[in-house]
């Protein structure tokens, strides 16, 4: 029994191993990596939650703004067809249109100053233009368009442009309601186209006298020499 518990003893209460420095070198390493790992934990969670902070919502970067504008690089480049309102054509004012003379209101008319002439007095004849019409009209009254023509039934007497000389155009504006007016004597004599030498000498009687402007003629009126 004794021998027994000898044997038993020297198990429990032997010497101890030191450990090689083999196992102290892999002991640091182990130590060391598991430091580095610690730290490295650290800094990537570090780095996560700088992340979350940055991620909250805030103003849109300015780098977003040119992007809308490259994608339809032609709603830019072309021009727009609608004209601005600078640059539209102003509208032009209408110009009232001016009245227009109605040729048909000018009239032409003959008078004589009196009704009988004794032999001594010798007639004046008149042509007067009027403007019957609303609006003025121009109108040629020189001596190239004027007639003072003298008959007596179907004798030709006496024409004003049988012996004219320097026949002048005169144009004036005749105003609505108002006239122009030429006087003319005749001497009793007579006369013949291209100024003919005529003897004779009109008579006592009657005579009509009437008058023309260029294409316009007066009614006749009736006078008596003496």
């Amino acid at each position: 029994m004794s021998s027994a518990g000898g044997t038993g003893s020297s198990r429990v209460n032997g010497p101890r191993r030191t450990p090689s420095p083999q196992v102290y070198k892999r002991r640091r390493q182990v130590v060391a990596l598991l430091a580095l790992l610690l730290v490295g934990g650290l800094i990537w969670a570090g780095i996560a939650l700088a992340g979350l902070f940055r991620s909250e919502p805030g103003p849109a970067p300015a780098a977003a703004a040119p992007t809308s504008a490259a994608a339809n690089p032609t709603a830019s480049a072309t021009p727009s067809s609608s004209p601005s309102p600078t640059e539209s054509s102003p509208t032009p004012t209408p110009t009232p249109t001016e009245p227009v003379c109605n040729p048909a209101s000018i009239e032409v008319t003959g008078s004589v100053d009196a009704e009988t002439y004794a032999p001594d007095q010798n007639p004046v004849l008149s042509l007067t233009v009027s403007n019957t019409g609303e609006v003025p009209c121009p109108v040629n009254v020189g001596t190239s368009q004027m007639e003072f023509l003298i008959t007596s039934g179907e004798d030709r007497i006496f024409s004003s442009r049988d012996c004219q000389e320097g026949a002048e155009d005169l144009e004036v504006i005749i105003e609505p309601g108002k006239s122009e007016t030429a006087r003319f004597t005749w001497e009793r004599i007579r006369s013949a186209p291209e100024c003919a030498t005529v003897d004779a000498v009109p008579g006592a009687g009657q005579y009509a006298f009437r008058t023309r402007l260029g294409e316009r003629t007066s009614d006749e009126v009736l006078f008596t020499l003496e």
